[in-house]
């Protein structure tokens, strides 16, 4: 290594050590981090980064990352005590007890007059024991349960039982140990061929993801029981339950071998994966070959769409090259061609969202081929497929091809948009619109309606095919006549929100919506008409009168809500987009006032609002919205795998929760949950909108009663990322109320926020221009105070109690009051506070303020202050009456209770407490002295 390489790393360390003084753990990171990226000599100092790095890891609550480096260190020095230690430690919360008292016993042998090891090391004893203890009756347990669970002539209910302990069971570390050296997977594979019991065989399939879920050790006993295959086996299944089980033991398999989790923010462990690629791949492998199966339900074909879905990107698992390669592009292809109207024996069943599916995945690949030449790749690989379909005679593979065409426009657009300006394709599809074929007119009308995506795509089909459309409208066949309902929608609509740009005559975009309202309520047996009409109605719901119009029809807003309910994939984009059209939540571009000018100098269009779109009208409709009970649809949505469904979805989340009387009902109908996962998963835009409603909710509700335990935790990350320059003023003063009240919550939530890196980010706000900011972020430090890791933090060498004391003289009350009241905190708290208040240039003014203030409970916080000032020392005390502090509290000691409740009686307990140190003397006492 050279000389600037070591120089630059302990530069690193030390900006390092710096900031995890000041309680920068996030930070802190960053710089150990650069330092272990500099180092590459095995040395002392890299040893050093890592054990560095590790505390950080723990104060961030990281505990694999924990062990990990310390495992690093150890290796360079084998019986460093810190690395030791603090693998000790995170081993323990862990619940890696047996490892933790190894390491404790190591320290401890090393050292044995080392005092901080020995209650660890005492503590730790004890659980061991006790794991043993209750190990040995757990074994008794389980021999008793699996005698139950797998005994087919005992009653269900008590097998039911049995195999629901088991699932407990399974779920804690050491029941999933003894589990797996017992026969319980050999039983379960043999249950699973004649068990009819669903109950019993849905547990079981449970208790398998779950013996998977602890290590990869464990995972490979169970997979050399049951094998791959096997899992595919209990997948296939028209049982929704069923194949819900099965994809989570299939995705807990991937995840324990990849070192990720089911959290949206996960990413894989690299060295991991590449100690499992071979078993990695052959699931990959497995679920690629049986995505075209003929043999498996529709539901199970779904699953592994989704499961591909899950992986493919290349924040997962990096799927996307390798589907290419192996024919998965081809097979999704298929998936997304099948029509249920062919029935014959080697045709596939499928599900209303299969297509829908197979469009998101082959987007997603596609948004994963990096270069040119990947790009290329897959282009080529879509081409030979409907070039195949295409040279084949007969009138099915016709069909096929606009089907596949209409997915592609619906998943990976600009694929689509290429494949349609293929010479001859557009009018070949024009044409099969044009013939006498119910098919054949279903099919190139949807093709049609998706092709027609932009502005100039609209205008294209306009002079092509608006005849057609119009024909097929006067069609005796609902299925038919919905469908170019909504390819006339859409053209309709191709203006936008603009009011005066209509491509129809005046009042037609009313009449067509009339027509989607009534397919809407009267579906008749074809209920995929309700999901054309929805999506009819997502187009013209830019018109603000359609959207008057569909707002007082209650009953249309319940049927499209009921159909949301089905969770439908295929129904996903009419639902929502309808919804985000009717509040408005789309994303508005901001027009200049100077710009504007320009543009009408220039004699450029302007787009014009219409009236009906005014705030009040739109904030009539989100209410009528929220108590029609539009939560539980977007819940049901929420499933997509879609990132921009996703994206609308929190958009209008967002909406519902800008009217205060919606944020009860958004939380009660399980809007929370679902915001937590939008919050972290999704496209940026997404994620801010999700995390703004959930900051909304946190401001005027108890934070309690909207995120009920774990929640209050998780709703934490969310709020912070709010916290950004680039975020508005708005999200910021959200945020900062959001994260006051959880701040006031639970010791918990407190370090939460410190180990998501939230005190540093709250701190930028306190001297914001914007009195609200600086008023919100005062409020939240408050109680944030209320942490001894907050404490040590103000005691440690920084500004941050002279800023406080800056503050408690502000001109706002509300932010005075918050200052003063954290003060009062801090110095009752911290004996050095107290001494540390001195430094302050202003301190005494400050105190003066406070203590005459005319609002009596900045008074009095000030009296608590000068309280705690006093107790923590003789030396502050005679500090603090050098100055006219005493006359003051002899001032105050007289006021009446009535008016100044506590201020009297507090004042007179610190003038008795200085004279009782004989740091003062009340005047006339002065002669007492002999």
């Amino acid at each position: 290594m050279v000389i600037t390489e070591i120089e630059n790393s302990e530069k690193f360390k030390e900006k390092g050590n710096e900031s995890f003084k000041n309680g920068n753990w996030s930070e802190a990171l960053s710089f150990y981090t650069k330092a272990i990226n500099l180092s590459n000599e095995e040395g002392k100092e890299l040893a050093t980064y890592f054990k560095n790095r590790a505390a950080a890891y723990l104060k961030l609550g990281k505990y694999e990352e924990v062990v990990n480096d310390c495992n690093k260190c150890l290796k360079i020095i084998p019986t460093d005590p810190k690395a030791l230690y603090r693998r000790c430690q995170a081993l323990e919360h862990l619940e890696r007890f047996e490892e933790a008292y190894r390491d404790a016993s190591q320290i401890f042998k090393d050292d044995p007059t080392n005092k901080s090891i020995q209650p660890i090391l005492g503590s730790l004893h004890k659980v061991v024991q006790e794991r043993q203890r209750k190990n040995a009756q757990t074994s008794s347990k389980l021999e008793n349960m699996l005698k139950i669970a797998f005994q087919f002539d005992e009653k269900d209910e008590k097998r039911e039982a049995a195999m629901n302990n088991l699932l407990v069971l399974a779920k804690e570390n050491a029941g999933s140990e003894l589990m797996t050296k017992s026969t319980i997977v050999q039983q379960i594979r043999k249950l699973l061929k004649i068990e009819k019991n669903q109950e019993l065989r849905i547990t079981s399939i449970r208790i398998i993801g779950e013996l998977c879920k602890h290590s990869p050790e464990r995972t490979n006993i169970v997979l050399k029981d049951v094998g791959i295959p096997w899992f595919l086996e209990i997948l296939d299944s028209k049982i929704e339950k069923q194949v819900n089980a099965a994809q989570y033991c299939i995705q807990t398999i991937l995840n324990v071998y990849s070192g990720m989790n089911n959290k949206p923010d996960s990413k894989p462990d690299k060295e991991l994966v590449k100690k499992y690629e071979k078993e990695i791949n052959l699931i990959l492998s497995c679920l690629a070959v049986n995505l075209t199966s003929r043999i498996i339900s529709g539901i199970s074909r779904d699953a592994i769409i989704e499961l591909l879905l899950k992986n493919v990107h290349y924040t997962a698992l990096d799927w996307a090259i390798q589907l290419v390669d192996q024919g998965g592009v081809e097979r999704l292809l298929e998936c997304a061609s099948e029509l249920e109207e062919y029935k014959y024996e080697s045709a596939m069943e499928i599900t209303p969202s299969t297509s829908t599916i197979a469009a998101v995945c082959l987007s997603r690949i596609y948004e994963n081929m990096y270069y040119d030449k990947a790009k290329d790749n897959f282009m080529a690989k879509i081409e030979a497929y409907i070039k195949e379909k295409l040279l084949s005679p007969d009138l099915e593979s016709k069909v096929r091809v606009v089907v596949t065409i209409t997915s592609l426009l619906r998943g990976p657009l600009d694929v689509g948009n290429a494949v349609v300006g293929k010479e001859g394709v557009m009018e070949m599809i024009l044409v099969m619109a044009n013939t006498e074929d119910i098919l054949q007119q279903k099919v190139a009308c949807e093709c049609i309606i998706a092709a027609a995506s932009k502005a100039d795509k609209a205008k294209a089909i306009i002079g092509q095919g608006i005849h057609i459309l119009k024909k097929l409208y006067m069609s005796k066949d609902d299925g038919i006549k919905v469908r170019a309902l909504v390819g006339l929608c859409k053209l309709g609509s191709s203006a936008g929100s603009d009011a005066s740009m209509k491509p129809f005559a005046e009042g037609s975009n009313l009449k067509l919506a009339e027509a989607c309202r009534r397919f809407m309520l009267h579906p008749g047996k074809d209920m995929s008409i309700r999901k054309w009409a929805a999506e009819g109605l997502s187009y013209l719901t830019l018109d603000a009168e359609v959207k008057e119009k569909l707002i007082e029809d209650r009953a249309a807003l319940q049927a499209m809500i009921e159909l949301a309910k089905t969770g439908d994939q295929s129904c996903v984009y009419g639902v929502i987009t309808t919804l985000v059209n009717l509040c408005n939540a789309y994303e508005k571009q901001e027009v200049l006032p100077e710009m504007l000018e320009l543009a009408k100098f220039a004699k450029q269009h302007i787009p014009e609002t219409h009236e009906l779109d005014d705030p009040d009208f739109i904030t009539k409709r989100i209410i009528v919205l929220g108590k029609e009970g539009v939560t539980s649809a977007l819940v049901a949505l929420s499933k997509t795998e879609s990132l921009n469904a996703k994206e609308l979805i929190a958009r209008v989340f967002n909406a519902l929760c800008s009217e205060q009387e919606l944020r009860g009902i958004v939380v009660s109908q399980g809007g929370v949950r679902v915001l937590l996962k939008l919050a972290l998963d999704g496209t940026d835009k997404g994620k801010i909108q999700a995390s703004q409603a959930l900051a909304r909710i946190g401001i005027t509700m108890d934070p309690e009663v909207a995120f009920p335990g774990q929640r209050c935790l998780e709703v934490v990350r969310p709020l912070i990322s709010l916290l950004h320059p680039d975020r508005s003023g708005l999200e910021n003063f959200e945020a900062l109320m959001g994260l006051c009240n959880i701040a006031q919550v639970s010791e918990s939530a407190r370090q939460k926020i410190l180990k998501e890196g939230g005190l540093s980010r709250i701190d930028h706000y306190l001297f914001e221009d914007h009195e609200y900011l600086s008023r919100a972020a005062t409020q939240c430090i408050t109680n944030m105070s209320m942490s001894p890791d907050v404490v040590k933090i103000y005691e440690g060498p920084n500004d941050r109690l002279k800023m406080m004391v800056s503050l408690a003289m502000d001109e706002d009350r509300d932010t005075s009051m918050a200052a003063s009241g954290c003060l009062a905190i801090l110095t009752g708290s911290s004996e050095k506070l107290c001494g540390k208040i001195f430094e302050s240039k202003n301190w005494l003014d400050c105190l003066q303020m406070m203590l005459a203030n005319p609002i009596t409970s900045i008074q009095y916080r000030g009296l608590c202050i000068v309280s705690n000032m006093v107790n923590s020392s003789k030396e502050n005390a005679e500090k603090l009456f050098e100055t006219n502090v005493m006359e003051i509290l002899m001032a105050l000691s007289k006021l009446p209770e009535e008016t100044h409740p506590k201020v009297a009686k507090t004042a007179e307990e610190v003038l008795k407490t200085a004279e009782g140190m004989g740091v003062i003397k009340r005047p006339g006492e002065e002669n007492n002295e002999d």
